[in-house]
């Protein structure tokens, strides 16, 4: 099969073209992962969950959590955060501030995410004062 009949890339212009009617939210996933053990990343953790609150209430936070070991009975201190961001340059700001980072406890990488599927469900219920995420 040719390069053109299998391409390994395509420009990010062409894939927002061919999902032109879809959401395209531009947002930033920062994989996050311990440098050295888990000693520096639980010594780090209050200051690193107190950043990422901040960042919740200044809408910056979209999601963030642990990524678990692939059979899902793990924590080997790996995370994800996705931000809004006007750029991958500012995503890397925003994760060069979080004190895990700073610390050293953690290394980081940045991906531009464009989410075009999905939903969210919520179900508010008022005479119990609950809510359900689905």
């Amino acid at each position: 099969m040719s390069e053109a009949d299998n391409p390994k890339a395509v420009p990010a212009a062409a894939v927002r073209e061919a999902s032109s009617a879809m959401l395209q939210k531009q947002l930033y996933a920062i994989f996050t992962t311990p440098t050295d053990g888990l000693g520096a990343v639980f010594a780090n953790l209050e200051a690193h969950l107190a950043f990422q609150v901040g960042l919740e209430k200044d809408s910056i936070l979209y999601a963030a959590g642990p990524l678990w070991t692939d059979d899902e009975n793990q924590w080997e201190g790996e995370g994800m955060v996705v931000v809004r961001a006007g750029s991958r340059a500012e995503a890397i700001a925003i994760a060069e501030r979080d004190p895990m980072h700073r610390s050293g406890a953690r290394t980081f990488t940045v991906r531009p995410w464009m989410i075009n599927e999905g939903t969210i469900d919520v179900r508010l219920d008022f005479s119990t004062q609950t809510f359900e995420i689905k």
